[in-house]
């Protein structure tokens, strides 16, 4: 297990992120990838070549809720030594499951623009991380993510979705608000974690290999369903929250707790 200290807490409260050196076995993760590459093979949505595509699709292959597609995917998205570290970092002694998600950006894929992750998310709680853990080493030139430090307690531009606008808007923002900009390199079993509200972005995939990488989202188990998500918000209501109602607690068979402080 991790020993999450509380100099890692401070860092993770003040910058909205951490990276986390050796914070999964190579074994497990190489088990991970090669399944994960069947089943985006099988459920890939872009079908289109690159030139063709939106700028969101251009940036990686996204496919969620992998772990109901698979039994060794659910093992590790449920794994407990990871959402305990998801409970420390955060400082809540439950956490649930959010959701997961595959993000493989292939070769030549285009940067992911600057964005809010929360924007998306009809959760009525700052209290979320994203665990993005790459499948193999990840230099800079595969596209790593890099964050905007301490950019999670500004509230600017938190309505934008991922897009040529938000690329435009937030990284005048970034240079304009003086945030100093994260620029790691991840060895295999890295694990980088973000809050939902962090602005950040990854560069294109300069390299002939697929970057792959698997996301975990986790919250406080006491998250509530925001009293009114936009439109946006409730297509992942729809997909991640099921029949919960505005203001409601999340606990459906899609969120179940994930850790308990003991």
């Amino acid at each position: 297990m991790i020993d999450i200290s509380s100099e890692m807490q401070e860092q993770y409260s003040v910058d909205g992120y951490i990276r986390i050196p050796n914070g999964v076995d190579a074994e497990s993760l190489g088990q991970l990838a090669v399944e994960l590459r069947d089943l985006m093979a099988k459920l890939n949505p872009n079908s289109d070549p690159l030139e063709f595509r939106s700028t969101y699709k251009r940036a990686f292959t996204q496919v969620t809720n992998l772990w109901q597609k698979s039994d060794m995917v659910r093992d590790f998205v449920f794994r407990k030594d990871l959402a305990e570290i998801a409970s420390k970092i955060m400082g809540f002694s439950r956490v649930r499951l959010y959701h997961d998600q595959a993000l493989f950006k292939e070769a030549g894929g285009g940067a992911t623009p600057w964005h809010v992750d929360q924007v998306y998310w009809p959760l009525d709680t700052t209290n979320t991380c994203t665990f993005w853990i790459p499948l193999q080493k990840t230099p800079s030139e595969m596209g790593t993510l890099s964050f905007a430090r301490g950019s999670h307690l500004k509230t600017e531009g938190r309505e934008m979705v991922i897009s040529d606008a938000s690329e435009t808007f937030f990284s005048q923002y970034v240079q304009d608000s003086g945030f100093e900009e994260s620029a790691d390199e991840f060895e295999l079993g890295d694990i980088s974690i973000h809050s939902g509200w962090t602005v950040h972005h990854a560069g294109p995939n300069l390299t002939d290999q697929t970057r792959e990488v698997m996301t975990i989202i986790y919250m406080a188990a006491d998250t509530q369903l925001l009293q009114s998500p936009s439109k946006t918000q409730y297509v992942d209501r729809d997909a991640f929250t099921p029949d919960v109602q505005p203001g409601e607690s999340i606990d459906t068979s899609l969120n179940p707790i994930l850790y308990v402080k003991s």
